[in-house]
């Protein structure tokens, strides 16, 4: 009876332990994640998860001339258009919404449900999640961890900074991350000076830039490039030019 005694109180030593650890590493985790995302409210990231992913798996594969394109530019040095034509062609509730777009996302789940064609619900907010601290896929940690960042991103930076983020983060081609790179490669343009269709180009790309291009746009990205240019001027129209101007 005593050796069962021992044993058992060896083993409860042992579980607590073990809870202590889970504990302290979900703590630790938390308090990095917020103070990562809370200093880069003021600091501009040197780089994404995904360029890092991306020139690794070039380097994987021996892609010798691969290398990543990636210009840091403030928000004041960016053309006006760049930020209506992303959010007019992915998110237009993007002002109001606190980072999830649940009505999309419930429609998302019924098209599922009824195995028809799966339409995307992410919100910008959660691209910035994904594409500057996590992985592409569709496994429930990812999506989960996206939540997470998600909500750290809508608590902790304003909407101006996480479009700003976006324009600067989000893939054009191959190698090609942010307007700034993009305006330059694709119509030797500095971002301020881009035009209202250019930029609606650009935008027409961002489902599949690696597909898509902007420099040669296929009958499908002529025809997102018009889709998005009415809508731009349809966002303009109904706020007499100021959609974007009070974030």
């Amino acid at each position: 009876m005593d050796n069962m005694n021992e044993s058992f109180q060896k083993y409860k030593k042992y579980f607590k332990l073990f809870i202590r650890t889970i504990q302290w590493a979900v703590i630790s985790f938390f308090l990095i994640t917020f103070l990562m995302v809370l200093f880069l409210r003021w600091i501009d990231p040197p780089f994404s998860s995904y360029m890092v992913q991306c020139s690794t798996s070039a380097w994987w594969n021996d892609k010798d001339k691969y290398k990543t394109d990636y210009q840091w530019v403030e928000w004041k040095n960016i053309s006006r258009h760049a930020p209506l034509a992303v959010v007019a062609s992915e998110d237009q509730k993007f002002p109001f919404h606190s980072g999830f777009d649940t009505e999309s996302i419930a429609e998302a789940w019924l098209d599922r449900k009824k195995g028809t064609r799966f339409r995307g619900a992410s919100t910008i907010s959660q691209q910035v999640a994904k594409n500057l601290f996590l992985w592409p896929g569709k496994s429930f940690l990812r999506k989960g961890l996206e939540a997470y960042y998600t909500v750290l991103i809508e608590l902790l930076w304003s909407k101006r900074r996480i479009l700003e983020i976006y324009l600067n983060v989000a893939q054009f081609g191959d190698g090609i991350f942010g307007v700034k790179a993009a305006g330059k490669k694709f119509f030797k343009r500095n971002p301020s000076k881009l035009r209202r269709w250019q930029c609606a180009l650009l935008a027409a790309t961002l489902p599949n830039p690696l597909r898509l291009k902007a420099n040669r746009p296929s009958r499908y990205v002529s025809k997102q490039t018009r889709r998005i240019l009415r809508e731009m001027n349809r966002l303009d129209r109904s706020t007499k030019g100021r959609y974007l101007d009070n974030l």
